[in-house]
């Protein structure tokens, strides 16, 4: 699972940096675009110093540059985004579907930050300070992950029909078939990252599918006209390929051998 590390911090860098570019473009059209931050207020100098923000951390997760420190500082803009923008709104419309499921987006994508920063090595002069903070880290992102991947199952049993409509018809199958197997996977993922029973095959399993969904659902979408042109396409698209990434991430970080070295033990 170690190995899988890698290409998931490449592919979260790259989703950061296009959320970025995202902001940037689309700053002087009523606010940003950015599904992950819907409630941004529509203040074009505010969503271009977001944009920068996200750009300048995801080249810095993508060449190794201070990557524990824009993991982190990644982390918290995503639990301020959360705690101060996006609860409160969800909290005002429970029965509102889109909403939670976008704020369990940002919690994945925060846990996946929390994740890479926890698996990165500290200085030699911090490695017994940073033991206990890599420990909260790591088990922050389990939480966040977790729980996020059942709320994600929960409402695929809640809207399947709505789900069986996103699969593109060519693939075999009933549509609410697939629609209840990933709510499936998604509940089966959340409790086996949650226990750490097989955790890391579990997260590596979830961050397959989310590719699988950017290259079979999304990447389509986004190629077509008009949805080419579709900013919120777009923010689909890399939110599914962050989680990809981010998953893998989980998934190295969960590994046995990983958690022994990292933790002093399983968490």
């Amino acid at each position: 699972m170690v190995t899988i590390g890698k290409p998931g911090r490449f592919l979260f860098a790259i989703s950061i940096a296009a959320f970025g570019v995202q902001n940037i473009i689309w700053a002087r059209t009523g606010g940003t675009v950015m599904r992950m931050i819907p409630w941004l207020p529509s203040m074009p100098l505010l969503v271009y110093l977001t944009g920068i923000a996200f750009l300048v951390i995801g080249i810095c997760m993508t060449v190794n540059l201070r990557t524990r420190l824009a993991a982190i500082l990644l982390g918290i803009l995503f639990l301020l985004s959360e705690i101060f923008l996006q609860i409160p709104r969800a909290a005002a419309s429970l029965l509102d579907l889109s909403l939670r499921t976008v704020v369990f987006e940002v919690f994945s994508l925060c846990a996946s930050a929390l994740f890479l920063a926890g698996m990165l090595p500290a200085q030699i002069r911090f490695v017994d300070r940073w033991q206990g903070a890599r420990r909260g880290l790591i088990l922050s992102g389990r939480v966040f992950l977790a729980v996020s991947s059942v709320v994600f199952g929960i409402s695929h049993f809640l809207i399947p029909s709505f789900i069986a409509t996103l699969i593109p018809p060519w693939i075999p199958g009933p549509g609410l078939f697939w629609a209840y197997f990933t709510g499936i996977a998604f509940v089966a993922a959340g409790i086996s990252i949650a226990t750490n029973w097989m955790g890391s095959w579990a997260a590596a399993m979830l961050g397959t599918m989310f590719l699988l969904w950017f290259l079979l659902l999304h990447l389509p979408r986004i190629m077509s006209y008009p949805r080419s042109h579709d900013p919120a396409e777009w923010s689909s698209a890399f939110i599914a390929l962050g989680l990809c990434g981010g998953s893998w991430i989980a998934a190295s970080a969960l590994s046995s051998k990983r958690l022994n070295a990292f933790t002093g033990g399983s968490i």
